[in-house]
């Protein structure tokens, strides 16, 4: 599965893109969401809960088993995806696009540097099997 260039990724698997806006889009990468299997629930966070970076606040559950979604940085959820309600399979086939999981208000958006790149992620991913 092709990694869009302009994410950056923790090593829990969720990936992030800073948003013009200095917003931060959320979700688990192709290697997370194959590791799964196919997705029959997402619990999305609550609208402006706080968070601290690494707290677990979203939920997926797939066929194998039920996985926690960390926050990649502190912030403040801004919104959740309301077609994983219906559709917790968009993890599935698009989880770079449509199957984002929230958006975060960084407190600091610099954070988001400490995170590996496309390149690095996918030799870390490769690592772990």
């Amino acid at each position: 599965m092709e990694i869009p260039g302009d994410l950056k990724f923790a090593q829990s698997h969720e990936w992030v893109r800073v948003e013009d806006d200095g917003t931060l889009t959320v979700g688990i990468s192709g290697h997370a969401q194959e590791q799964l299997g196919d997705l029959v629930f997402v619990e999305t966070p609550e609208v402006d809960r706080v968070c601290e970076a690494e707290e677990g606040i979203a939920v997926v559950e797939s066929v194998k088993a039920a996985s926690d979604i960390y926050a990649p940085v502190a912030g403040i959820v801004t919104d959740a995806n309301p077609d994983l309600a219906d559709n917790p399979e968009l993890v599935n086939t698009d989880p770079y696009g449509e199957g984002w999981i929230f958006k975060l208000k960084p407190d600091d958006v610099a954070d988001v540097d400490n995170m590996m790149d496309p390149e690095d992620y996918e030799s870390f991913a490769e690592s772990e099997g």
